[in-house]
């Protein structure tokens, strides 16, 4: 564990403040939800909840069948990591952080099916590598569970030749609406 050095009191309700510095650090989100564990040396341990994270060997799964029958790279994210890759690149995505520009894509629920050249396109995961300027194009469909946005599917290609089209928007787009009705039942 890493000392912070700052030190809260608990309120007459059992509150404590998170200090703004450690939110940003972590990315914890007004309304966001969060785990909370006990360790064995007495430690409460706050962790950012992950619903989409739930359901981690089904979205690997349904990645590795989206990514066989579309012969593309697909992502499963949630808000802030990448949680499921299939079709390539798994160890350069795979438990990486989301770029700032996917996490507001998702905030905006947006769906995007654009070229590398555009300026809508967006880096998937934050500091971008080199790997990630290999891609021609992205279709990206945020994943919504009871109104809320809590990931993204993404499927993009490496083929230079290739284009982002309807049928990958559709794709992407049908696959984050499954994976939101999963986490409703």
């Amino acid at each position: 564990m890493k000392a912070t050095g700052i030190v809260r009191r608990i309120d007459d309700l059992g509150r404590i403040v998170i200090p703004k510095e450690i939110r940003r650090t972590l990315r914890f989100r007004e309304a966001d939800p969060v785990e909370i564990f006990t360790g064995t040396d007495g430690e409460i341990i706050l962790k950012k909840y992950s619903p989409v994270g739930e359901l981690g060997e089904f979205a690997r799964q349904y990645a590795d069948a989206l990514a066989q029958t579309s012969g593309h790279i697909v992502c499963i994210t949630d808000r802030d990591r990448v949680i499921a890759v299939s079709g390539g690149d798994r160890k350069s995505l795979l438990g990486k952080e989301v770029s700032r520009g996917l996490q507001n894509v998702i905030e905006d629920r947006m769906n995007l099916c654009t070229q590398r050249s555009d300026k809508e396109y967006v880096d998937i995961t934050a500091g971008q590598t080199d790997n990630q300027e290999d891609y021609a194009w992205q279709a990206v469909s945020p994943i919504l569970c009871e109104g809320d946005a809590i990931g993204a599917v993404i499927i993009t290609s490496r083929d230079a030749g290739s284009r982002c089209t309807e049928t990958e928007s559709k794709l992407a787009h049908s696959a984050a609406a499954f994976l939101g009705k999963q986490m409703e039942s």
